[in-house]
This record gives C-alpha cells, sequence and structure tokens, in this order.
C-alpha cells in the first residue's frame, strides 16, 4: 500500500467511521483543491474540512461501502456507496438551509485523491446529485 492509498483510507475512516473532523483536517494540505458536485470548487483546507462537516451533520450516521479500491503512483481512488439517513439540515450552494427528510439515501460515488508529502492536495468526487436529491424527496413529481 502506497501514501495515497494509506491518505485516502484515513479520509474514508474520520469521515464515516470515527467522525473526527480534526482527523479529516490532517488528510489534507493548507492550500488543497476540492472538487464537489454540489458545492464546486473548494480552495484551501479549511473550506474543504467545512465541507465534510456540512456532510456529516446532515447525515450523522453515514457509512461507505466500497466497491472498488485503486492507487496508481500518487493518486487513490475509490468507488462505492455512500449510505446514510437525512437527520440535519442540508446547506445548499446559496446557503440556504433545506430541513431533515429523515430519508434514507444510497449513492454511487468516486473519489479522487492526489497526495503528496502525506497530505491530499487535490481531491475530486464525483456523484448523481439527482439521485441524490430524489432519494431525499426534493425533486417534484413527475407528471402524470
Amino acid at each position: 500500500m502506497g501514501q495515497a492509498r494509506e491518505v485516502m483510507d484515513r479520509l474514508t475512516a474520520a469521515l464515516t467511521t470515527t467522525r473526527d473532523l480534526k482527523a479529516v483536517a490532517a488528510c489534507f494540505a493548507e492550500d488543497a483543491c476540492a472538487v464537489t458536485p454540489d458545492m464546486g470548487v473548494l480552495r484551501g483546507r479549511d473550506e474543504v474540512v467545512e465541507y465534510f462537516r456540512q456532510v456529516m451533520d446532515a447525515m450523522p450516521n453515514a457509512t461507505y461501502e466500497a466497491v472498488r479500491r485503486h492507487e496508481t503512483a500518487d493518486t487513490a481512488i475509490d468507488e462505492g456507496f455512500y449510505r446514510g439517513r437525512n437527520t440535519g439540515p442540508l446547506e445548499l450552494p446559496s446557503g440556504e438551509l433545506l430541513p431533515a427528510t429523515h430519508r434514507e439515501v444510497r449513492i454511487r460515488g468516486v473519489d479522487f485523491a492526489t497526495v503528496a508529502d502525506g497530505l491530499i492536495t487535490e481531491y475530486r468526487l464525483y456523484f448523481d446529485q439527482l439521485e441524490f436529491l430524489e432519494q431525499l424527496g426534493l425533486l417534484p413529481e413527475p407528471p402524470d
């Protein structure tokens, strides 16, 4: 196991097992950049940790089920399912808070973490936002 894999595994554990934001922060470089489908580009460790705080608050008992785990050179790649019940507010890019739906979600996602000197410098997360919103019951019903 290389450095990228080790850091990605620590991040996953901090997000879904220990739920430890200090451990999340310890995975990222001060000037890390993250790209997410819902909040766009996040710049700097503080913005990245704030994003994950919001996710953890919205789904405090979330779990992660790995399907595939890869490592190539300085990048770890994970594909899997993020699962949880939405019991906390969801923050939108506008800053608006949506109240908890108390619905269960299971979303397939892919993460890429590029690591240098033991810290994530670039992180990319991909998941289907429409599927996520549909499972939360936040999309309008289709017309008959």
